[in-house]
């Protein structure tokens, strides 16, 4: 098993909004092979920003680095930056 971790700071305010882009992100992630699991989870904040980290698991890392390279990676990636850019 291989896992991918991200971190995220999130501006105070924000989160839920960051959450529901989140929820409903079209990631496409079941149908790439060595794929297992997709996790959220949010961490301790303060006044200026809240942590968020997300975690994937994989049947192993060629599986995960094989995806990174992949179309799909590139199209699921800019879907999330231009959702990004619409809400700021």
């Amino acid at each position: 098993m291989f896992i991918a971790m991200n971190r995220f700071r999130i501006a105070s305010g924000r989160e839920a909004e960051f959450i529901e882009v989140w929820r409903q992100r079209d990631s496409r992630l079941s149908e790439v092979p060595g794929f297992q699991t997709f996790h959220l989870l949010q961490g301790p904040g303060d006044a200026e920003a809240t942590v968020f980290v997300s975690h994937s698991t994989w049947d192993s890392s060629a599986a995960f680095e094989a995806w990174t390279r992949s179309e799909s990676f590139r199209a699921a990636h800019e879907i999330g930056r231009a959702s990004c850019r619409e809400r700021v």
